[in-house]
This record gives structure tokens, sequence and C-alpha cells, in this order.
């Protein structure tokens, strides 16, 4: 069957929401445009997904080829956000961005094509195309993650103080959290344990360390809010 007009289909592409945390504060992986549009301006990484590879594969290779970095090896955790199609994202035409978002711990870039940093999700530069909505987006749902999965893990060295913990969970939510409750709503789900190590630092009282029972990502048996 021949047909009259032809088939011209969006642009594919794909973009990383990488999150990691720098003391008390939620950051995010930004690089630098090297070409138009928005040429100097700050994005998430990403590019075309090439015919014949996965979204997350082509992914993988763009991450690793722009910034330096290792989704499988760095990312303890990373799924599919969302798919991006509104028509007007992009200047050129219409491009769909399927969006992955991840977390990581002390994140190390090396050898990477574009320049590329962490930024405070509070303190954002301007950014290119429709990436700070994206952002807002991802941190919205990583949020809601921690609510019902034990996620926030992405986020920790594998030994952590409750303290570091609950910091974790206001860094991204945003707002601060009532110790006590956080305590005993947390240690109540079973999904830590107490490690016979202590944090210590400076003058300060030595802390007790904790671990998650499992790196893999659980769901959990009732919603922590």
């Amino acid at each position: 069957m021949k047909y009259s007009t032809p088939y011209v289909p969006p642009t594919l592409t794909v973009d990383a929401v990488i999150f990691q945390l720098n003391g008390t504060e939620l950051e995010v992986l930004l690089t630098q445009r090297q070409e138009e549009p928005f040429k100097g301006e700050w994005a998430l990484p990403g590019g075309y997904n090439p015919s014949g590879q996965t979204t997350l594969e082509a992914l993988s290779a763009i991450v690793r080829r722009k910034v330096g970095l290792d989704l499988d090896a760095q990312l303890p955790y990373i799924e599919q956000l969302y798919t991006f199609d509104t028509v007007a994202r992009d200047p050129r035409g219409h491009a769909v961005s399927v969006t992955y978002m991840g977390c990581g711990r002390a994140i190390e870039l090396s050898g990477g094509s574009q320049n590329a940093e962490f930024f405070p999700v509070d303190r954002l530069p301007g950014l290119a195309y429709d990436h700070e909505k994206i952002i807002e987006y991802a941190r919205d749902r990583l949020g809601a993650k921690l609510t019902y999965t034990n996620a926030v893990s992405g986020l920790l060295e594998p030994k952590f103080t409750l303290s570091q913990l609950q910091s974790a969970y206001e860094a991204v939510m945003g707002r601060e959290i009532d110790k006590r409750n956080f305590r005993k709503k947390f240690l109540s789900l079973g999904l830590i344990h107490e490690t016979p190590d202590m944090w210590r630092e400076g003058a300060h009282r030595p802390a007790k360390l904790y671990a998650f029972n499992s790196q893999s990502l659980e769901v959990l048996a009732r919603s922590f809010e």
C-alpha cells in the first residue's frame, strides 16, 4: 500500500536527571552546551537516541561520552522517569525526551567531552529547553518514592547515621522534619539495622552507624510519611 503523505516522526532524545547529596544539599548534574541552540547555557546531560539502541543504552553511552559517568557502576538507583513531549520544547523541531532519574554518592566525573558540574537544586543557573521543569518534576517524583520505597539508600553511604538519613529526606523534600517523629517512624519500618561502628566527628558525641538491609529497590509494606 502506498501512502500519499510521508510520515515524519518526532526526534527521539534521552536525558538524565542525576542527583547526589553534598552535605545537606541535594545537587543535580548539568552540562554546558557547546552548540546552538542555547550554546553556553546549562542543561541536563542527554542527546539523540540512535536507531538500534534502547533509550537506556543510548543514555548510558551519551553520559559516558559527555560527562565521564558510568551509569551502571556509579548509580545505585536509576529508573525511567517520564516522557516529555511538548511540541515546542525544542526550537529546532518536535523532540520527545525519554528522561531517566538516578541517584549516586560522591559521584566522580572523568574524561567527559563537555564541561559538567553538580549544582544545588535550590540554586540552579538558567537552563536550556524545559530542563528546569524536568528537574522539578524529578525532585517531586523522588520525594514521592521516598515515602514508599528505600530509594534514599541511593543517596547515602553504605553506613550512615540517623541524622544523615534524616538530612537526605529533608534535602529531597525541601523542608524540615521533626527529628523524634522521623526516627520513630523510620525505625519501625525494619529497613535498616544498627552496625557495630560509630561515627566520630570533631568534639561531637559519637553516633551509631546504620545500614540498609538491602541495597536493591524495595517497596515498603506501608507508606512512610
